[in-house]
């Protein structure tokens, strides 16, 4: 049996947090630009190697941050959209919270210690999980609502 959903008019703040998180993705992007140049790193290497170049960590660090945030943005737009139908405030919050999060895990990471992303930027994994739950709760309803 199909499902109609109507989109409120709060849902338009889901929407505006993944367009946050792209602008931050596009601006990630251009620090490892900016790192390449800085530490001589040319395209198509993805990682530096310490033995071919005395700044492979601090460059590896500024590109592990973005590459990292590249592989969990897959989740994170799929939970923002999906959980945003159900709970679209909660939703936009908690994408704001993890966009936060994830620029200062990025800004972390880039300062050559791994450690340092996890200062603020582990309020993403707060936000994601949140998120997830947001999820959740919208399948589970549709499953409710079916078996009804």
């Amino acid at each position: 049996m199909a499902v109609s959903i109507e989109l409120s008019k709060e849902y338009g703040y889901v929407v505006l947090t993944v367009v946050a998180y792209a602008f931050l993705n596009f601006w990630m992007s251009f620090q490892v630009g900016k790192a390449r140049r800085k530490y001589k790193v040319s395209y198509p290497t993805l990682y530096a190697i310490e033995s071919e170049n005395k700044d492979a960590k601090l460059f590896n660090c500024v590109q592990r941050g973005h590459q990292n945030s590249l592989e969990m943005m897959p989740m994170f737009f799929v939970t923002v959209l999906v959980g945003g139908l159900q709970h679209p405030v909660i939703a936009a919050a908690l994408g704001v919270l993890y966009t936060l999060a994830r620029f200062f895990y990025f800004k972390g990471y880039a300062t050559g210690v791994p450690d340092n992303r996890l200062k603020l930027g582990g309020f993403n994994f707060l936000a994601i999980i949140g998120l997830i739950l947001c999820t959740a709760s919208f399948g589970i309803n549709l499953v409710i609502r079916e078996a009804i």
